[in-house]
């Protein structure tokens, strides 16, 4: 897929300590992993969407100021806000800008890089790969989606607020840990903008960046109305408790 060398050199938090929609082209190619109990997987980003903050993007979730719900959006750079959305599927996103102004960027597809096994096993429901007659589900198909990206990963409700940013050495780290890493920037010129997926309002905001050619990339979705009871299945439109 023309990752080449991927580092695994961490990024600092001051990386995050910017608007969104800069982090967010800025994320393709670096790789989060993610390490628990049943083990390490990591995934090399290859498309994103931005979200800004307060009053600026209607779409975001911190549109109408702080809640409960989104308050690790207002926290410091580099930290994991993870949502639950249409009551089954998790998905994460990165912070980004310095206390108080709530903004992130969301994960929408990636690469297993690490942890193949394992990441398979999660998207099996917790069955090794061919049990029960399913077929072995595709490379590429891993962490194809935010919600997949999120299950890929092992992140659940417990992980919001986890500290992506793991600074200092390694060892005596938890075993529930996340970092970012350098991993391998994509080619400036390998990489396109769109609008984002599936949301009513700002729809047309370009800030939906992915690594061209890439066959992990999701397809584009356009908003399609339907009834729920949740939220919406990116970073936008919360509702307003």
């Amino acid at each position: 897929m023309g990752r080449g060398e991927l580092s695994p050199a961490a990024l600092p938090r001051s990386f995050f300590d910017r608007p969104s929609h800069e982090v967010a082209p800025d994320l393709l190619g670096r790789v989060l992993t993610h390490g628990s109990v049943d083990g390490t997987v990591a995934v090399r980003l290859t498309e994103v969407e931005a979200y800004g903050g307060p009053g600026e993007d209607p779409a975001a979730h911190t549109y109408r100021g702080r809640t409960p719900r989104n308050a690790v959006m207002f926290g410091p750079p580099g930290h994991l806000y993870v949502y639950f959305t249409y009551g089954m599927h998790f998905c994460a996103n990165l912070v980004c800008l310095p206390d108080g102004f709530g903004s992130a960027v969301l994960l929408r597809a990636g690469e297993v890089v690490a942890g193949l096994d394992e990441a398979r096993r999660r998207r099996n429901g917790g069955r090794t790969a061919g049990s029960g007659g399913r077929r072995p589900i595709p490379d590429r198909d891993l962490a194809r989606g935010p919600a997949r990206l999120a299950v890929a990963l092992g992140l659940l409700r417990e992980h919001n607020g986890l500290d992506a940013i793991q600074e200092g050495s390694p060892l005596g780290r938890p075993r529930q840990s996340a970092t970012m890493l350098e991993g391998a920037p994509a080619d400036p010129a390998s990489i396109r903008s769109g609008p984002r997926t599936g949301i009513s309002t700002a729809r047309e905001t370009p800030w939906r960046f992915w690594i061209d050619g890439d066959p992990t990339v999701s397809p584009y979705r356009a908003h399609v109305p339907r009834r729920r009871s949740a939220a919406a299945t990116s970073v936008g439109e919360a509702p307003s408790s």
